[in-house]
């Protein structure tokens, strides 16, 4: 009796163990699945980037503007953090920072507010290369969140969210990009997606 009852718990513990590394593999719990439009911009170097260079590799996105005077630059120092990070731990992905403010922000002036932080562009590029309309459109149809410059001022409204997208160019959830940025959740989940 004891005998069938531990074969029986050992095959339901069995049963449970694949059940949870089949859930795990690839899948991210609750995802968005927003599925992103195609673009190609314009990155810091004035190199084009499009999302179908990007296809087959997990990124991490975000809305930032140069001459942003609040949250801008503690989203590009975290999300330089999380650059660091995934090298550290020698995990692939890519990041996308996408100008709200692209009238103002040229690939020059990317580059020198890149230069400000201790990050590479050698899996991040800055975006730019589309008109005001365009990205406000882009931003709210792709990533679900709002981008507005109200007329005749120089700061532009975004909010500060960190955008995980999968290799099918969709995504998959969002994090926050200036208080408590939860770094290990956010590698965490481009590994889940790697291993898919």
């Amino acid at each position: 009796m004891f005998r069938k009852r531990g074969a029986l718990f050992g095959a339901l513990m069995m049963i449970s163990v694949l059940l949870l590394v089949s859930c795990s593999n690839g899948q991210i719990k609750d995802a968005l699945n927003y599925q992103i439009e195609p673009f190609e911009y314009q990155n810091q170097d004035g190199q084009k980037v499009s999302l179908d260079d990007l296809k087959g590799k997990v990124w991490v996105a975000d809305f930032i503007f140069t001459s942003c005077e609040t949250i801008c630059p503690p989203m590009t120092a975290h999300m330089t953090e999380l650059q660091n990070r995934l090298k550290e731990e020698k995990v692939d992905a890519h990041i996308i920072s996408f100008s709200v403010d692209p009238e103002v922000d040229s690939p020059k002036k990317l580059t020198e507010f890149a230069k400000a932080y201790p990050l590479s562009f050698k899996n991040w590029d800055f975006l730019t290369g589309y008109s005001q309309s365009a990205i406000e459109k882009f931003a709210m149809k792709s990533f679900k969140t709002i981008v507005k410059k109200p007329e005749d001022e120089d700061q532009v409204i975004h909010q500060s969210l960190f955008f995980l997208v999968d290799q099918e160019g969709k995504v998959m959830k969002n994090y926050d990009g200036v208080q408590n940025t939860p770094y290990d959740e956010i590698i965490k989940d481009i590994k889940t997606l790697n291993r898919s």
